[in-house]
């Protein structure tokens, strides 16, 4: 991750994959909240979309890792060797994506059996967030005030999200901790491009990584970003209900004007069939 594009990448996937939930959560929310009681099973749909996440996931770390070993300068899958450690940064970021992969697995396997404890997905989830802020939480020791500050913001959100995922494992279809795990995401992706902005600038000149007014505007822009991250969630969420509530009401008058085309029809072939047995009669 020592570049732009190394911060660029996992925040991309963070990014992608917060507004990913955002979109699900709130489908299936109205889905629920629009449905009779007795009628609470998802249709097939969401179950499409839980492997789609599950297997984009899966995915997604096994790619992190391959790049994170088989790079030019990588460990190549060698930990220890000449009486000393072997890249042991590429090592730390293989082991968190290892850990996204096993949501991955988890999340595909409790879609496909009933037989599996509900919310084991969300507890993997919520570990792969821990094993992740874990990692980085050792991992910007012994560098630049700026440098280590910006991480520990990262840090902020890595937990946060990991928090609010273990509550859903015990609050199942709690709207609100659904969309604020999602902004939590959408955070964490935002702040590794600002992260990646900081330390590796496109242009301009380098940051003074020792200068205090630079940490104290840093964590100011976090803030901006956690504002960014809500304003995100809740514009999505908007516009996810409209578009349903849109649909749906197309489909309701498509159905209405079909039930009275055949309600017309119905009637026009009884009206035929009584002026038949008129004449018959006549």
């Amino acid at each position: 991750m020592a570049s732009f594009a190394g911060h660029a990448i996992p925040g991309s996937f963070f990014l992608i994959y917060g507004l990913w939930l955002v979109v699900k959560h709130v489908l299936r929310h109205y889905w629920i909240k629009t449905q009779p009681k007795r009628r609470q099973k998802l249709p097939p749909f969401f179950n499409r979309m839980d492997y789609i996440e599950g297997g984009f996931s899966i995915f997604a770390a096994f790619v992190g890792i391959m790049v994170e070993q088989f790079v030019v300068d990588g460990p190549h899958a060698h930990l220890y060797a000449n009486h000393s450690w072997v890249k042991l940064m590429n090592w730390q970021h293989s082991t968190m994506y290892l850990f996204f992969g096993i949501f991955g697995v988890a999340h595909v396997v409790s879609t496909a059996s009933k037989s599996v404890p509900v919310g084991l997905d969300r507890l993997a989830l919520s570990l792969a967030l821990f094993v992740e802020g874990f990692l980085f939480f050792y991992h910007v020791h012994n560098r630049p005030p700026l440098d280590a500050h910006i991480h520990s913001m990262l840090l902020v959100a890595v937990f946060a999200g990991s928090a609010s995922t273990m509550l859903e494992v015990f609050l199942r279809d709690h709207i609100i901790l659904e969309l604020l795990g999602a902004a939590f995401f959408i955070l964490q992706g935002s702040w590794f491009y600002q992260i990646g902005f900081v330390l590796y600038p496109l242009s301009g000149p380098q940051w003074d990584l020792t200068l205090h007014s630079n940490i104290m505007f840093v964590t100011m822009c976090f803030c901006w970003h956690l504002a960014v991250a809500l304003l995100v969630v809740a514009t999505t969420s908007f516009l996810v209900c409209c578009t349903v509530k849109r649909c749906s009401g197309r489909r309701r008058d498509v159905e209405i004007g079909m039930r009275d085309a055949s309600s017309k029809s119905s009637s026009q072939k009884a009206l035929l069939e009584e002026s038949e047995d008129e004449q018959t009669h006549a």
